[in-house]
């Protein structure tokens, strides 16, 4: 696929990954809008990348419905939409101890948010036979996130989502890509590219978005931008009980090393 004059929406565009991937695909000649909640960051964002920036909670569906017609009207329809927006927030205590507001928060963001986007566009993409949808979701959703059930059990809910997106309408001429990276340094989890030079498994956001981009260009699936993923959900689709023991080891060494609030900081330990 070329990105020259296509339209691509991004969520979650003003930092991270996902202004990464704004400026490559500006760069390439796409006319691209960026969304994210927070207003100042998105213009301030946007002015710096050179592409179009509206505000945008991907929770609200209403909200996601204007943005849409908004950049239809302003930049042509929409060709590629990457549903990137996230949160991270851990939990206090045992598995279920987050309360409701952040598992709905979660459920929201990872997964509602994709269905709205798909809601919106599926039609007109269907009409035309073309368009493409980027997951943006993240290895927990193949395997598992230490110290935040919520976070991964949506995670692993969006991965579905885009599974059923590209078997129902592939025949339509519809692309799908879910994107699981594992370990990013992205304000999300108040990491930046300085952090990840001495980790060789914690990609910058600049990788992640090469990744998606390559994957983009040849119609892929799956993107996996750490390659060590592939490897792990190998040997948990073949021993289950095996993987899961292994999981318990890398919590108990996570806990002595780092204690229990250092979700963001597992990458330390692999």
């Amino acid at each position: 696929m070329e990105f020259q004059d296509k339209t691509v929406v991004i969520t979650g565009g003003a930092s991270g990954i996902g202004a990464a991937l704004a400026r490559m695909m500006v760069a390439r000649g796409g006319r691209v809008a960026i969304l994210d909640r927070k207003d100042a960051l998105v213009r301030t964002a946007s002015d710096a990348i050179g592409c179009m920036g509206l505000r945008c909670d991907v929770s609200v569906e209403a909200g996601v419905q204007a943005c849409i017609r908004e950049i239809s009207e302003t930049l042509g329809e929409i060709d590629i939409f990457v549903s990137n927006a996230g949160v991270f927030e851990g939990q206090s205590g045992h598995v279920a101890s987050a309360p409701d507001d952040i598992w709905l928060r979660n459920w929201s963001v990872h997964v509602m948010a994709h269905v709205y986007a798909a809601r919106a566009l599926l039609p007109g993409m269907i009409a035309r036979g073309s368009g493409y949808f980027v997951n943006v979701t993240s290895a927990a959703g193949l395997l598992n996130q230490i110290g935040d059930a919520a976070y991964s059990a949506t995670k692993h809910a969006a991965v579905s989502f885009a599974e059923s997106l590209a078997i129902s309408h592939g025949d339509d001429g519809i692309g799908v890509s879910v994107v699981c990276p594992q370990y990013v340094a992205t304000p999300l989890i108040g990491l930046g590219a300085s952090d990840t030079k001495d980790h060789a498994d914690l990609l910058t956001a600049e990788e992640v978005a090469l990744s998606i981009i390559a994957g983009i260009e040849c119609r892929q699936f799956l993107i996996l931008p750490n390659p060590a993923v592939a490897l792990y959900a190998q040997r948990r689709a073949e021993d289950h009980d095996r993987w899961i023991e292994g999981m318990r080891r890398l919590r108990a060494k996570s806990l002595s090393q780092l204690g229990a609030s250092q979700v963001a900081e597992l990458y330390r330990l692999v």
